[in-house]
């Protein structure tokens, strides 16, 4: 029924010469199987020797291992920090896995995770975060989802009055301290 290969199998006894495919060349890697390529998504990975300075931008999911200084932007896509990566910059992704360290800031539009043994310092702008027991983290986190309604160019601190005040009050307000009340300054 199942007919074996001639080619491969010696013949008399005597062993064949290994041939090599007639499609591969030396030294490439092997081609994935199409059916895992379909289910898996595209991941690039740094490794651990591999050094950037500057910016990285990039629409894959990327793994670092390695030591990145500058920015690094994958406004769509997963940044994984590996426990062997070392970051010094900006980051910006969808979604941030730290198992390595980061210093700078993190922002992410879906999640910034910092699993156990991973390390922030620096603020972190994401509606979900997670720190795990074991992780280190150091700044401030803004949790403000992408549909909250706010004024855009107000500074966040910053709280309008409800009523215009008198003109007296708003001259002694700017007075500076130590000033009499009722002179003005810089005039």
């Amino acid at each position: 029924m199942w007919k074996r290969d001639e080619s491969v199998r010696p013949a008399s006894g005597q062993p064949a010469a290994p041939q090599p495919p007639a499609n591969v060349t030396a030294g490439a890697p092997s081609p994935r199987p199409d059916a895992s390529h379909n289910m898996e998504k595209d991941i690039v990975n740094i490794g651990k020797s591999v050094v950037i300075k500057g910016e990285l931008n990039g629409s894959e999911d990327l793994t670092i291992e390695g030591h990145v200084e500058g920015t690094i932007q994958l406004r769509d896509h997963v940044l994984t920090i590996g426990p062997n990566g070392r970051i010094k910059a900006q980051v910006f992704a969808k979604a941030v896995i730290v198992l390595g360290e980061v210093m700078g800031n993190v922002t992410a539009s879906d999640k910034v995770d910092i699993r156990d043994n991973g390390s922030v310092d620096g603020d972190i702008v994401s509606p979900r975060v997670a720190i795990a027991e074991g992780a280190h983290f150091r700044g401030s986190v803004d949790m403000q989802r992408k549909g909250t309604p706010g004024t855009p160019g107000q500074p966040k601190g910053e709280v309008k009055p409800a009523a215009p005040q008198p003109a007296g009050q708003q001259q002694q307000a700017q007075t500076p301290a130590g000033a009499p009340a009722g002179q003005r300054v810089g005039a």
